[in-house]
């Protein structure tokens, strides 16, 4: 009884760190990781040239949406599920969708509201309106900048760095894109990192700043939306540059399991063939079926999905595009009813066996630690239920430990349906199979660095399942 009592106490009370992990994450980063699902827009220029990189030399009359409305695009986002908005407040042409006085190539230029108009400021208005968070995009590189090249151009990025952070914020999530060719001038900018992430952290302090490595978030080495099968929120990153010189792409879509940083994948994927808006892609645009497999292949691996949804040349999101987006809510709305919700759930480690009903509760904050490989958490019904998907959850406010995983499904007469096998949990790990009609699901840790801390166990029937 003294045995059972004491072992209870040490996987219960895990209110307080018991081991050491390489690295783990902020607040800002706990929050980062619950945003899940968000779009990217790409929106400039090239939604009116028809290219995917603007060449700077465009004229700035180029961009005149006849019916930009941001209010339909964040109404249409929030229907859609989406946790936020990122928009290319300056893309690689240098045109900026604000009237920066730092540029002479902007909205203040354009024929659009007579020169009159900021994006900026209507989408920030209708992000607050609806509820979602307001990120950006604004792309190092300037293919119309006179001073890209030379030592003042930092300055020139410098502040329009300051200027969106103290007339737009708070930002959300910033996002710099590696990219890094000639300017006018013919010459490559060394770009001044260092300066411009302690810029941003001194006006901004909880904004989330995504690259190729950081520093809070890291791009998931692809662009269709895909994280690795083992995928490690940390990652190592000394001798990385940003762009060219970074990480190899295996290792930004697996991360290091002892890295350094604490820095999680975005997967980043457009709805579309293309970044920007061609009304040749309409009827190219990604099915509800292929998102919601993305959706498995990234925030069912661990990462957050970045989904770009680019407005078309009124300044609207298109209807194909809001179809798509709309079923693809509906398939996720089956993540809605956890079935685990009526089992029952225990821990076996040797000769005890202990209730572990937290890991059924619906909250990843109350957890259970696993204090060794090979104990197996059993969840049961009273009666077998037809399901299709196992969810994993370990709670990150402890670190990533999980390395190795076995799921068993067992039918009501005590035989084993399916194995299913994986390495890395992390936030979220999403299994699929076969729907099955299954009575207990036994979990068993494999290997692990430290103590896995176990959020959650989840189980679902889904009403759609990838192709084998």
């Amino acid at each position: 009884m003294v045995r059972t009592l004491i072992f209870t106490l040490i996987i219960l009370r895990v209110s307080m760190p018991v081991f050491s992990q390489p690295a783990k994450p902020t607040k800002q980063q706990l929050a980062w990781h619950e945003d899940e699902y968000y779009w990217f827009l790409h929106f400039g220029p090239n939604t009116f040239t028809g290219k995917e990189w603007g060449d700077g030399k465009e004229k700035s009359e180029v961009f005149n949406p006849t019916g930009l409305d941001t209010d339909q695009w964040c109404r249409i986002a929030k229907a859609a599920g989406s946790a936020g908005m990122i928009i290319t407040a300056k893309h690689h042409d240098g045109f900026c969708l604000w009237p920066s006085a730092y540029s002479s190539h902007t909205v203040r230029e354009s024929k659009w509201k007579n020169g009159k108009g900021d994006v900026l400021a209507d989408l920030k208005k209708s992000c607050e309106k609806y509820g979602l968070k307001f990120g950006v995009y604004v792309s190092p590189w300037d293919r119309n900048h006179p001073k890209y090249g030379t030592p003042e151009y930092n300055d020139v990025f410098d502040n329009t760095l300051r200027e969106i952070i103290l007339n737009y914020g708070p930002v959300w999530e910033l996002w710099w894109d590696g990219a890094n060719g000639e300017g006018p001038n013919g010459k490559k900018q060394e770009y001044d990192f260092a300066r411009f992430e302690k810029t941003v952290r001194a006006l901004s302090p909880n904004t989330i700043i995504f690259s190729d490595i950081g520093p809070d978030i890291r791009w998931i080495g692809n662009e269709a939306g895909i994280a690795g099968e083992t995928n490690w929120n940390r990652l190592d990153t000394a001798g990385y540059k940003r762009g060219q010189g970074a990480p190899p792409p295996d290792t930004l879509r697996c991360g290091n399991a002892f890295g350094k940083h604490w820095m999680p994948g975005e997967a980043d994927v457009s709805i579309r063939p293309g970044w920007f808006y061609r009304s040749s892609e309409d009827d190219r645009v990604k099915t509800a079926e292929t998102l919601f497999d993305l959706y498995l292949k990234s925030v069912g691996r661990g990462a957050n999905l970045l989904l770009n949804i680019p407005p078309d040349p009124r300044g609207l999101i298109h209807e194909k595009d809001s179809a798509a987006v709309m079923g693809f809510a509906a398939l996720r709305a089956s993540f809605k009813n956890n079935l685990a919700s009526t089992a029952h759930v225990q821990l076996f480690h040797d000769d005890i066996t202990l209730r572990v009903p937290t890991l059924a509760d619906g909250n990843p904050e109350t957890s259970v630690r696993i204090p060794e490989s090979g104990v197996i958490v059993n969840m049961y019904w009273d009666s077998p239920v037809e399901i299709n998907a196992i969810c994993l959850r370990e709670n990150l406010a402890f670190g990533q430990a999980c390395a190795g995983f076995e799921v068993e499904l067992w039918d009501e007469h005590a035989k084993v349906i399916q194995t299913l096998k994986g390495t890395t949990i992390g936030r979220k790990r999403i299994l699929t199979f076969p729907e099955a009609r299954v009575s207990y699901v036994r979990l068993k840790i494999m290997e692990q660095f430290g103590a896995t801390i176990m959020g959650e166990i989840e189980a679902y029937k889904l009403l759609h399942l990838p192709p084998e």
